[in-house]
């Protein structure tokens, strides 16, 4: 099997991490004299976080995305009930509730990867602010292209997001590499769109299948190259 030339990652859960939002969320309304439960706060999280996902491909750009970002706190306000600040006020506290941060991970295994010598993309579910986070947290420097499903029209497992990606990189599917830790999105994605499939299995979870390649941690990529 020819050593791949390129590779691609999955952004949430694979390159990036999000901790605690509902419990900076609680800190924020507490600060402002919302006494609200933390496990109130936690359940209207939950339901925001939901609409955000069935939503995220209306975020297309930044016109879109503030009106998507506003739906969200609406529903994050719903859940919270009378007791609550303004829509806008609400949506600039879940802005900033919302904190991502690189996996522990993800660093070193974008130096061996660099080392190596290929090309990287990232290919992700993902609203159009998805290069913004990266820029604020000094990574989108080291992808040559950042596809997201709301730019692209197509979201993961679509075969669609991938092409753009490798297209972007001016990569051929049968020259690349895909890792994320969703076996249908990622893994089955990537299959569909002709890439090599690796499951990301940090805890674990997921079974052994035939000719889909499993890594523990991201720093294992370069080893498969």
């Amino acid at each position: 099997m020819p050593r791949p030339g390129a590779v691609t990652l999955d952004a949430f859960g694979t390159l990036l991490v999000m901790n605690s939002p509902a419990s900076r969320l609680h800190g924020l309304l507490v600060e402002e004299g919302y006494e609200h439960a933390p496990a109130d706060v936690e359940r209207a999280l939950r339901a925001e976080i939901r609409h955000y996902r069935l939503n995220h491909m209306r975020g297309r750009d930044a016109t879109s995305l503030a009106v998507l970002r506003r739906d969200c706190a609406a529903v994050l306000r719903s859940g919270l009930g009378d007791d609550a600040p303004s829509l806008s006020r609400l949506t600039d506290m879940l802005m900033r509730s919302l904190r991502f941060e690189p996996a522990a991970d993800a660093l070193p295994a974008l130096d061996a990867l660099d080392r190596a010598g290929v090309t990287l993309a990232v290919v992700s579910n993902w609203d159009a602010s998805l290069p913004d986070v990266l820029e604020r947290l000094s990574l989108r420097d080291r992808f040559g292209a950042v596809i997201t499903s709301a730019t692209a029209g197509r979201a993961k497992p679509n075969a669609g997001i991938f092409a753009r990606a490798l297209a972007a990189i001016g990569a051929a599917p049968e020259d690349a590499l895909h890792c994320g830790d969703d076996p249908f999105a990622d893994a089955e994605g990537a299959r569909r769109a002709g890439m090599r499939p690796v499951l990301l299995d940090r805890a674990g979870r997921h079974p052994s299948r035939p000719g889909l390649m499993r890594v523990r941690s991201l720093t294992e990529l370069a080893d498969l190259l």
